[in-house]
């Protein structure tokens, strides 16, 4: 199936999940990330969770890191270019909507893509072969073929992937993993 198609769907999918089978699909999710290998990472990109579209809840996560000593790394959108600018969060980093209401830092210090070790995706769905379909913007594309080679791609999704999406293109880049209830 297409791109186009599967955010449709998806979308739709994520808006029936009621609030107690999001908490449970969640806590399959976290309990996946807690038993992941961290020694070597220093620095964890986490995206700042969109309520209305009922995405995963990462402030869980955001803490699990902050417990293991990591910094915590978070984006601004820039709807120009269709680009992410990367920030520290810091515990006293002030949240702000933006014009889109997305959670975004305030006064916080930048980061290159160069210094992160982790980076957590969103998605609505993905493929075997860990393909993702987002909100169809760009954005994580642009922002991952930035990274260095060996920084980890972990996608976080409340649905098992599909076989393959039909229409992946040059610019689209796989995931490592994906993180999904089991």
């Amino acid at each position: 199936m297409e791109k186009a198609d599967l955010r449709k769907i998806y979308k739709e999918k994520r808006q029936q999940l009621s609030g107690i089978d999001i908490e449970e699909l969640q806590e399959n999710i976290y309990q996946q990330i807690y038993d992941l290998e961290i020694s070597n990472i220093k620095n964890v990109h986490v995206f700042l969770s969109l309520e209305k579209f009922k995405e995963i809840n990462t402030n869980p996560i955001i803490d699990y890191f902050r417990s293991q000593n990591k910094k915590i790394v978070v984006s601004k959108s820039d709807f120009t270019n269709n680009s992410l600018t990367h920030f520290y969060l810091e515990k006293d980093t002030a949240i702000a909507l933006n014009k889109y209401g997305i959670p975004e830092p305030v006064n916080a210090i930048q980061v290159s893509e160069s210094k992160l070790d982790l980076v957590f995706v969103p998605l609505l769905i993905s493929d075997e072969q860990h393909y993702r379909v987002g909100y169809g913007k760009g954005f994580y594309d642009r922002f991952l073929a930035n990274c260095r080679k060996d920084c980890k791609k972990i996608g976080l999704n409340f649905f098992k992937p599909i076989s393959n999406i039909t229409d992946v293109n040059e610019f689209d880049i796989a995931l490592d993993e994906v993180i999904y209830p089991n």
